[in-house]
């Protein structure tokens, strides 16, 4: 026993000059405030749909519990990793992450729901793959740039291998169809170029063809052209297309200033459509206000800013890219998922990171804190 304890010390490097440095309280405390908004929105959103679906009004309660649960365990394996460890982790993750990908796709496996073929069964666990994408394509990002970023000025040597990487990856997520989580790795990309050196004009041109690429897929779809018209105008379609935006909207508006008050809100008793998912924020709003979505906004920017200090401090490539990346994964995909409830943006299918109820989306989102955690204790140790 004593030597596979030394054979995993020294394979994830996890003891390397880590444990010496407290985790950053002001990373840490946003992230706990929101779990702890979250699980309650959970149970305020689910009770009336528990019961409907299994007899049980706390049965997605007890589930989101045991989320939580599995995400701690996996934030504080992580959080205690070296940075040696954490690049081990990049080809393991990037692999595993493909392979589930393209499992999602194999009968027996891949699971279809609601026109979609986004989950896969592995055993009793019903997984999202693409959530482990983002995770991995970060890690694997952050160490393919960080070794190119003398490299950066030119285009077909530094961010050009990076697209067609990535871009392959990115095509399998939007066949699920997966266009939120397309458009987020997208985005990501593009975050982490920027931060590795790639210069402003070379980004420029690939992010308007990359836009024009994803506006040719909102428009291949019937179902996108029609979320696009009725994004310009929900109330003309309201009883339809637009029905779950003006229901958001209601909610929005029945929170006012202040909020109706914890359980006093009416949208989430099956008139908002994934009240307890994508569109808890809307629930979030009309029970708490608009002071609520302030707190909420606040904290997501502490956990903003918390990242990009990190990212900042740290003197490694591999670290400080790793950081950017994972705080852009966590941060915009919050911003993006506000945007879409209040109408800022066209409806995806995001979940609003530490708030909405799921499995894989809670555990990755916890997982990236736990690494983002572990680098926030290098600079002590320097």
């Amino acid at each position: 026993m004593r030597n596979v304890g030394a054979y995993f010390r020294s394979w994830f490097g996890r003891f390397e000059a880590v444990a010496y440095r407290r985790p950053d309280p002001w990373l840490c405390l946003p992230a706990v405030v929101l779990l702890a908004l979250g699980t309650l929105m959970v149970l305020n959103t689910t009770y009336f749909l528990g019961q409907e679906k299994t007899g049980d009004p706390f049965h997605f309660f007890k589930l989101q519990v045991l989320h939580v649960v599995i995400g701690f365990v996996v934030l504080a394996a992580l959080s205690q990793f070296s940075l040696a460890g954490l690049r081990r982790l990049v080809m393991p993750l990037m692999i595993v992450a493909v392979a589930l990908l393209i499992l999602v796709w194999v009968p027996g496996f891949g699971v279809v729901r609601g026109g979609a073929r986004r989950w896969v069964h592995l055993g009793p666990v019903l997984a999202e793959p693409s959530e482990l994408v983002k995770f991995a394509v970060v890690f694997f990002l952050a160490d393919f740039l960080a070794k190119r970023q003398d490299l950066m000025a030119s285009f077909k040597r530094g961010p050009l291998p990076a697209f067609l990487i990535i871009g392959p990856i990115a095509v399998l997520v939007l066949k699920q169809p997966d266009f939120g989580t397309t458009v987020m790795l997208v985005l990501v990309l593009f975050a982490l170029l920027f931060a590795a050196g790639a210069r402003a004009k070379h980004l420029g041109v690939a992010g308007g063809l990359a836009l024009a690429a994803l506006v040719i897929q909102a428009v291949a779809k019937p179902y996108r052209v029609k979320r696009l018209t009725t994004f310009m105008d929900p109330w003309g379609a309201a009883r339809g297309a637009g029905f779950q935006l003006t229901q958001s909207l209601i909610a929005l508006g029945e929170g006012g200033g202040w909020g109706m008050g914890l359980g006093a809100g009416r949208q989430k008793m099956f008139y908002l459509p994934q009240a307890h998912t994508d569109f808890v924020f809307a629930v979030v709003v009309e029970e708490f206000g608009m002071l609520g979505a302030l707190v909420v906004f606040t904290l997501f920017c502490a956990i903003l800013f918390r990242g990009m200090r990190i990212a900042h401090e740290e003197p490694d490539p591999f670290a400080s890219l790793l950081a950017v990346g994972l705080t852009a994964m966590l941060s915009v995909q919050a911003l993006v998922n506000m945007a879409v409830v209040i109408g800022l943006v066209p409806t995806k299918g995001l979940p609003l990171p530490f708030l909405s109820y799921g499995g894989t989306s809670m555990v990755m989102a916890m997982a990236a804190l736990g690494v983002l955690l572990a680098l926030s204790r290098r600079p002590a140790v320097r």
